[in-house]
């Protein structure tokens, strides 16, 4: 048997301990007969077998637990907190949150899908007609892994690139603005992004240790995203996403959520760096540092990469627009 034979599987499984377990089959063996027989859900390059056969997808079970919180109109924002307890919550950035909440998952800042194996994505929109988002759509909010920003610390690159808060806060320091490929120099931060080691031409890495580069006037590198750390945390987080609409009204603070329902699947961060490279998926920072003269100085860190809803569906192979009706 040779390394491309043909129709040969690779079967792979967890333990309860984490381990993982590999076992593979020529084309001709009877696993990889009666595998290749059935219809297995994908999940990203993998095929999922499950336990039992008889249980329903990831996907139907998703798609009737939206429907039962669509049923619902309108939900009170809430969290849930340790032990499986739902706690009120107040500020406006709720919207994920209730989702979640609803769907059984406790806030987290992990890089792992929210709902059997799917990246819950909630967005505010006006009404449930036009489905209009208010704002870009966060894709991920990955730490740099290099540059200025990791090896000097947030608090020495907000001094270095940072500029005073614009609406006149004392005492404040700010790093904002959109960063894309297709930008100059940030007129606030002096900063331009760069995308090195990805040919634009073929679509293809050419350096597995490039990555996105944020850029000073001096030719500095601010900070960094690698390829490596960036394919991981998207190709885990993004293989299946659900883009849920909402409507918010107060007091109390409620949320409801929309019938109708994105659902993509089947990513590759080679759309993703395609996207970057084109302008359509850029980095869009809310880092700052409040009582900057203090020892009390406090530094809240932000580095989220966004992208307009009418381009999230260039991030995928397949796609489709279900009716919760």
């Amino acid at each position: 048997m040779t390394v491309r034979d043909e129709g040969r599987l690779l079967l792979l499984g967890i333990t309860q301990t984490g381990a993982i377990l590999g076992y593979a089959v020529s084309a001709g063996d009877p696993i990889a007969l009666a595998l290749s027989a059935g219809a297995w859900e994908a999940m990203g390059v993998f095929h999922e077998i499950p336990v039992n056969p008889s249980s329903r997808s990831s996907k139907a079970v998703l798609i009737d637990e939206l429907r039962r919180i669509y049923q619902q109109q309108w939900v009170p924002s809430q969290k849930l907190g340790r032990g499986g307890i739902k706690q009120p919550y107040a500020a406006r950035n709720g919207g994920g949150y209730t989702l979640e909440a609803e769907l059984g998952v406790q806030a987290n800042g992990n890089a792992d899908p929210d709902f059997m194996g799917w990246e819950i994505k909630q967005y505010g929109v006006n009404d449930f007609k036009n489905f209009r988002p208010k704002s870009p759509v966060t894709l991920m909010t990955p730490e740099p892994t290099g540059g200025i920003y990791k090896t000097s610390g947030v608090k020495d690159f907000l001094h270095k690139f940072g500029y005073a808060d614009q609406s006149g806060k004392a005492d404040r320091v700010n790093f904002g603005g959109r960063y894309d490929c297709l930008r100059s120099h940030h007129h606030l931060t002096g900063l331009r992004m760069l995308l090195s080691g990805y040919d634009e031409a073929s679509g293809k890495i050419t350096d597995l240790d490039g990555g996105l580069l944020l850029i000073g006037l001096n030719g500095e590198i601010a900070a960094s995203w690698s390829f490596k750390n960036l394919m991981a945390h998207w190709n885990r987080k993004h293989a299946q996403a659900a883009y849920v609409p909402s409507l918010f009204r107060s007091p109390p603070p409620e949320y409801s959520f929309g019938a109708k329902i994105l659902l993509c699947e089947q990513t590759d961060f080679l759309l993703f760096l395609k996207s970057f490279a084109s302008g359509q998926v850029y980095y869009d920072p809310a880092i700052k540092i409040e009582n900057m003269s203090s020892k009390e100085a406090e530094v809240k860190r932000r580095s989220q990469f966004r992208v307009a809803h009418s381009d999230l569906t260039q991030l995928y192979v397949r796609h489709e627009l279900i009716s919760l009706i």
